[in-house]
């Protein structure tokens, strides 16, 4: 059996999901709650991963800033119509320790979890955030040092990045968490990375993670990148990613890290130890709906490709089914979940979810199941587990015009997959809202002399063709706006 080279993450809302299976219950559910059922689906679905999202213990004070903060409010009402105060739990990301929340069992239920998981070869991802804690957090009793500073002067002219705290020693005036492009984030502090003593405290946390799961998502990883973090705070730091993934990787060599990466910044983040990065960049291409700045994205390195994380939607994207009209929402799939990378799928893009929910809720709204999504997906995922996509060797594949003047070639997405039996995948995607023609040329020498029958998968299509024909023209493309082809080759006698 061919190792996995390709994996499949699904992301679940854990505070969300245990919301829903406590209503059913008719009691507080923890981790031990989730069902048998539901964990031999992922695996039956043919996930490698599950990422459980916000299992780490958070604080009131955070929860306070929540459930006050007139904006987030706002975003919380036009989610939730019947909003209750019960509903925001406060950001799963404003932690204050990183120990499983009593609420989710403790750390018991988690270590039982992750049994459970591995009894059907799912491996179990979580959380860490390197940029900032709490503003509750211990540390900032114990070792005020570990968080930037701020003046009198500074709090008066950016009050929306400093904030004065009271403590047992006096007060501390102290930034808030942020990305350089944003205002603070109100219910978090900023960790100084230019302290050592804090990047070998966030390591030893980080050591003590790596010991309850298998992987790591590190939430904007690039925040304390040296030239990132010097540039947002003016203060000089050493490389942190390096050290920590080797010192985690000492005692848990197969222990995976996950960068939620922007601003091209994802090849550094693979040189600094990650695994996998955020494909961003895929993603807003796909947004913008047309197909040769995507063709274009896929040309670069395998190398690099393979450790790219491919994803529609994720918690802090609008739903799939609400950012891409239907037609492109298949289109925009097909091309990124049968890419090499990591398969990365939220909870609740299957069902065609189209609300988005906030970090800080503890609850989803009601949504009805678009069952063409479904039914899709269901597809999608089927393909999906065949060895020749999760370990099969790929490549983008090339088209010309269909005759001269015909400018429409530009909106294909053409690649392929072979597989060590011998097995032939074709994938064609005309990523445009208008018919597109096109001659495909295939990388498939051995159908010479041969005839070939080509099965889409995701349709009932099948056709033969001379395989002469097709390596001396190429295959004849011609699909209507926003259609592909899924096909699987079989050369006959």
């Amino acid at each position: 059996m061919m190792p996995v080279r390709h994996s499949s993450l699904y992301q679940v809302n854990t505070r969300v999901w245990l919301t829903e299976l406590s209503r059913k219950l008719g009691r507080a559910a923890t981790l031990d709650d989730v069902p048998e059922a539901e964990l031999d689906r992922l695996a039956e679905l043919g996930f490698d991963w599950v990422w459980f999202l916000s299992v780490w213990q958070t604080g009131s004070a955070g929860r306070g800033v929540s459930l006050e903060n007139p904006d987030w409010r706002k975003e919380f009402q036009e989610t939730l119509r019947d909003l209750r105060e019960e509903d925001i739990g406060g950001s799963g990301f404003a932690i204050t320790a990183y120990a499983v929340s009593a609420d989710l069992g403790g750390k018991p239920a988690l270590m039982h979890l992750r049994r459970r998981l591995a009894k059907r070869g799912l491996k179990l991802m979580l959380d860490f955030v390197p940029n900032h804690m709490a503003l509750d957090h211990p540390w900032v009793e114990r070792h005020p040092d570990y968080f930037v500073q701020g003046t009198e002067e500074l709090l008066a002219q950016e009050p929306h990045n400093y904030i004065r705290v009271k403590g047992q020693k006096g007060d501390l005036i102290l930034a808030y968490g942020r990305d350089p492009y944003f205002p603070g984030w109100p219910d978090t502090l900023q960790l100084n990375y230019g302290n050592p003593k804090l990047q070998g405290a966030m390591i030893g946390e980080l050591e003590k993670i790596s010991g309850q799961c298998d992987g790591v998502r590190c939430d904007m990883a690039m925040l304390v990148l040296p030239d990132v973090f010097e540039r947002t705070w003016g203060i000089r730091a050493d490389l942190f990613w390096p050290k920590a993934t080797e010192a985690v990787r000492r005692n848990h060599p197969d222990f995976k890290f996950m960068a939620e990466v922007y601003w091209d910044l994802e090849w550094t983040m693979q040189q600094q130890g990650f695994d996998y990065t955020y494909d961003k960049r895929l993603y807003d291409r796909l947004r913008e709906g047309c197909a040769r700045p995507v063709r274009e994205h896929l040309h670069a390195a395998l190398d690099y490709q393979i450790k790219l994380v491919r994803f529609l939607e994720n918690h802090d994207e609008p739903r799939a089914a609400a950012a891409f009209e239907p037609r492109v929402h298949r289109a925009a799939a097909v091309i990124t979940h049968l890419i090499p990378g990591l398969r990365f799928f939220h909870q609740g893009e299957f069902e065609g979810r189209r609300k988005r929910i906030s970090p800080h809720l503890v609850r989803a709204p009601e949504e009805s199941p678009d069952k063409e999504i479904g039914q899709f997906y269901d597809q999608l995922l089927a393909i999906l587990r065949r060895a020749i996509v999760k370990s099969g060797q790929w490549q983008w594949l090339t088209c010309r015009p269909a005759w001269d003047g015909n400018g429409s070639w530009d909106s294909f997405v053409c690649h392929s997959w072979q597989g060590s039996g011998g097995e032939r995948m074709l994938i064609a995607v005309n990523y445009a809202p208008h018919a597109s023609q096109c001659y495909l040329h295939l990388p498939f020498p051995e159908i010479q002399s041969r005839s070939v029958r080509l099965t889409d998968l995701l349709s009932a299509a099948s056709y033969i063709r001379e395989g002469n024909e097709l390596l001396e023209h190429g295959l004849y493309l011609d699909l209507q706006p926003w259609s592909y082809h899924v096909f699987d080759l079989e050369v006959r006698q």
